[in-house]
C-alpha cells in the first residue's frame, strides 16, 4: 500500500448510487485503488452515507453476516458487514431500528446471473446520529451533485467525460433527485 492514501468520501444520494455499475482501476498495479464512477461523474473510492437504518437482517450461515437497509429521501443503500467490518457488524447487530446512522465505507458491485448489477456498500465505519446530522448531510450532499450536474453541463473534467460517454447522464433526472432530496427537509424546517 505504500503511495496510496486513504480516499475522501464522496456523498452520493441512494438512488445515483444505485444507478452506478461503472468500476475501474486507476492503473495496473494490483493495490491500485478500485473506483465507482456515478452517472454525475463522482469517482467514489469510498462513500459516506447518512440516512435511516429501517430494517437489519442476519444473513450468514456460519458466522454472523449483517445486511442492512439504510434510506435517505432518494431511496435505499444496502450495506453488508461481517468479520472483515466487525465493528461495524457489532454496532448493526445491536442498533435498534429504525434509527438515523453515518457510515463510511466502500462500494461493491455484484453482477446476477441475469446481468443486472448491484451496488452496495462494505462499512468502514458505523455510528448512530442525530436527524439534525441527517438533515445536514442531505443539505450538502444536495450541493455536491449540483456541483457534478453543472460541470455535466460544462463537460470540463476526466470523470465528467468518462461518465457522460458510459451513462450518457439525463440531467433532468439528476436534478429531480436534488430536488425531491431538498423538499424532504421543507417540513423538518
Amino acid at each position: 500500500m505504500v503511495g496510496y492514501s486513504r480516499e475522501v468520501a464522496r456523498r452520493v444520494f441512494a438512488q445515483e448510487f444505485r444507478e452506478s455499475n461503472l468500476t475501474f482501476k486507476d492503473g495496473d498495479d494490483q493495490y491500485a485503488p478500485q473506483y465507482l464512477m456515478t452517472p454525475t461523474g463522482a469517482k467514489v473510492n469510498r462513500v459516506f452515507i447518512v440516512g435511516t437504518l429501517i430494517e437489519k437482517e442476519d444473513i450468514g450461515t456460519d458466522s454472523e453476516y449483517w445486511r442492512g437497509r439504510v434510506t435517505d429521501p432518494t431511496g435505499s443503500f444496502l450495506i453488508y458487514a461481517g468479520q472483515y467490518q466487525p465493528e461495524a457488524a457489532q454496532i448493526l447487530a445491536e442498533c435498534e431500528t429504525p434509527a438515523f446512522v453515518a457510515v463510511v465505507g466502500k462500494p461493491s458491485t455484484y453482477t446476477t446471473g441475469e446481468g443486472d448489477v448491484l451496488t452496495s456498500v462494505r462499512p468502514e465505519s458505523f455510528h448512530i446520529v442525530d436527524g439534525q446530522t441527517r438533515d445536514l448531510w442531505v443539505l450538502e450532499t444536495a450541493e455536491c451533485t449540483i456541483e457534478r450536474i453543472k460541470a455535466l453541463e460544462d463537460g470540463t473534467s476526466p470523470n465528467i467525460q468518462k461518465a457522460k460517454e458510459y451513462y450518457d447522464p439525463d440531467i433532468k433526472h439528476y436534478s429531480s433527485i436534488v430536488l425531491d432530496a431538498l423538499k424532504s427537509l421543507k417540513e423538518t424546517f
